[in-house]
């Protein structure tokens, strides 16, 4: 299996837990992380996901992020914006895209406390889809 990884880098305290997880569980695993690639933050991730997702050597994508609640509902937008096209870039190129990314309504407390489980849910999906799929 060859799986995508995109992170984004804000909240790279959080982030950055979130990719080594990823990338620890890929090794315990057995699976080849073809392309790891880091973008500015969550609503940068579907470009950088479509970018994998045309590539014969990625078989499914990994998208990881956190989005923390500030005082305005900016954080629903983010989250379920990207969460919306991540599914439809999955669809146009019928391949996996899974979602790891935490939010909306999240306290960095939660997005820490969560950030490790939803990296590793992420990319358990991502194998598990390629093995249904295939």
């Amino acid at each position: 299996m060859k799986i995508g990884i995109v992170v984004a880098e804000f909240n790279n305290e959080i982030t950055s837990k979130m990719e080594l997880a990823a990338v620890n569980r890929a090794k315990s695993r057995g699976v080849t992380i073809s392309e790891l690639i880091i973008v500015p933050g969550v609503y940068d991730i579907p470009l950088a996901v479509k970018k994998l997702l045309k590539k014969k050597n990625v078989e499914a994508v990994v998208a990881l992020g956190a989005v923390i609640k500030g005082e305005t509902s900016h954080d629903e937008v983010i989250a379920h914006s990207t969460a919306n096209v991540l599914a439809l870039l999955s669809l146009e190129f019928e391949k996996p895209v899974t979602l790891g990314i935490s939010g909306p309504r999240m306290s960095k407390k939660q997005a820490i406390e969560r950030a490790i489980p939803y990296a590793e849910n992420a990319f358990d999906a991502a194998v598990k889809m390629i093995s249904v799929l295939k």
